[in-house]
């Protein structure tokens, strides 16, 4: 995040330059009018009388630029600054209001300064030239003052002192407020738009996890529908091919196989339709198919159905899986399977289960034509699944040709300890 010195505060908006053009106004116009009242009662600061236009044009310098102030703060900050000690030294300054303005210009100057450091420095030195002023004007007025000049005074300290240090604490108190306050206004200014910030930050990042967990879910969804149907078109293909061969020799295998082929085709419409309407709905989540380890002999069944010599074994304890694992293992076993019919031309699929002390181990295996005609590495699009599935649950896979003839899928899927706790 940006250093506090570095941000910079947005200018105002419409409304409040127009709430400033309204406030500046009512202000110019209860200076002029208090310039009125100090004539009429001779009230004017050092006792020196200047004549009504002068006294007016001071009033309307100093207090005119506040329509600015926050638009152009360190402009107004100068002009008010330079009119006010002006007004002063030439003894025509209405004081209330003019006071008023100079403490308005610093506040604003803190609470809208562009450039920090610059807003900092330039409000410390307006504020020691008053000082400065303030010291000039007392040093001029000591050297005409009576000894007399304080008939009333009753008070330990000499009366003069007592009048300076008197201004000197009540301007500090006025200057120390004006800066700590607009200050203040620029850090709660600046802790808004943090604040913006990072709900919108938040925002973003909710909006881009969202769009990736769709990302996610539609790549789930699309490895679903590959394992699903593949497999299921896979091997109405090949009873499909049986049928046809036998169509002529063997009437009753020919029905047999075409009502295999009838089916798969409606196991497979059946999931297409319930994956379809899940994605119609966008505010349900998609429930991918429940089959797992327990259904890889029913899987192999269907090979058999085929044609197809099918054996599967079970090595070591079986012990409870998560519906993650066993959903992965399942399948694993009907991808390879598919691959197999689809790809290898094998007579003959071997799966095995191996539960071992620290993972399950999927092996199948085939005696077709091996590598040169399965999908290339990261082509395929049920190796590439595989992968993911493994890796998701922290296993590994290995593919490639027998040493003896055909193609293996090796994956290992780790076991959690409670699994292997209960396996002990």
């Amino acid at each position: 995040m940006r250093s506090l010195d570095d941000w910079q505060r947005p200018g105002p908006t419409r409304r409040q330059r127009r709430n400033d053009l309204v406030i500046a106004l009512v202000v110019v116009a209860a200076a002029l009018l208090n310039v009125m009242l100090s004539r009429s009662v001779g009230q004017f600061v050092w006792g020196v009388e200047r004549s009504a236009p002068e006294h007016l044009a001071f009033a309307l310098a100093v207090t005119v630029p506040l329509i600015w102030r926050r638009s152009h703060p360190e402009v107004v900050l100068v002009i008010t600054a330079a009119v006010f000690i002006a007004g002063q030294v030439r003894g025509a300054q209405e004081i209330q209001f003019a006071s008023g303005a100079i403490f308005a210009a610093i506040y604003a100057e803190g609470a809208w300064g562009r450039d920090r450091a610059r807003s900092r420095w330039l409000r410390i030195v307006v504020i020691a030239a008053m000082f400065g002023w303030l010291a000039i004007a007392w040093l001029i007025a000591a050297d005409s003052l009576p000894e007399d000049a304080f008939p009333d005074g009753t008070g330990e300290l000499p009366p003069l002192l007592s009048a300076l240090v008197g201004q000197v604490l009540m301007n500090m108190v006025v200057f120390g407020f004006s800066y700590f306050f607009g200050e203040t206004a620029w850090l709660a200014a600046r802790r808004e738009a943090v604040l913006v910030e990072q709900a919108e930050e938040l925002r973003q990042a909710r909006a881009a996890a969202e769009e990736r967990a769709v990302v996610t879910e539609r790549l789930r969804i699309a490895r679903e529908l590959h394992d699903v149907v593949a497999h299921h078109v896979s091997v109405m293909g090949i009873q499909a091919a049986a049928a046809r061969r036998a169509m002529d020799r063997d009437t009753e295998t020919a029905r047999d196989a075409l009502t295999s082929v009838e089916e798969g085709a409606r196991t497979a419409v059946d999931e297409l339709h319930r994956m379809l309407g899940a994605l119609r709905t966008a505010d349900e989540p998609v429930s991918a198919p429940t089959a797992g380890v327990d259904q890889v002999a029913k899987l192999l069944d269907r090979v058999r159905d085929a044609g197809l010599t099918a054996e599967f074994a079970v090595f070591g304890t079986a012990v409870p899986l998560p519906e993650s694992t066993s959903q992965a293992a399942y399948r694993i076993v009907q991808e390879a399977v598919t691959n197999s019919l689809k790809h290898a031309g094998a007579s003959t699929i071997d799966v095995r289960l191996r539960y071992l002390a620290r993972e399950l181990e999927v092996d199948v295996a085939d005696d077709g034509r091996g590598a040169a005609t399965r999908p290339s590495g990261e082509g395929g699009m049920g190796l590439v699944g595989m992968r993911e599935r493994v890796a998701l649950l922290g296993g590994a896979v290995e593919t490639g040709n027998r040493s003896a003839g055909g193609y293996r899928v090796r994956a290992r899927l780790p076991l959690i300890p409670a699994q292997r706790a209960v396996a002990s």
